[in-house]
């Protein structure tokens, strides 16, 4: 079983998470859409769901590579 936060790639500093994107059914199934803001670590974390947005080519995904 994985329990790592899932973690997505993204292009825009500022992004939403609603918990359910990729579950069938939709937003009823997650957690209330929460708007967050990339900051100059390169990433930003939901405090709900813990999924993680990392800036494609900000300094969180130059260090993943």
């Amino acid at each position: 079983m994985n329990t790592q936060p899932e973690t997505q790639i993204v292009t825009s500093t500022r992004v939403s998470c609603d918990g359910a994107s990729d579950i069938r059914g939709g937003a009823a199934l997650g957690h209330p859409r929460v708007y967050l803001e990339i900051d100059e670590r390169g990433f930003v974390d939901c405090g709900y769901c813990d999924k993680r947005f990392v800036l494609k080519d900000g300094p969180a995904d130059k260090a993943a590579a």
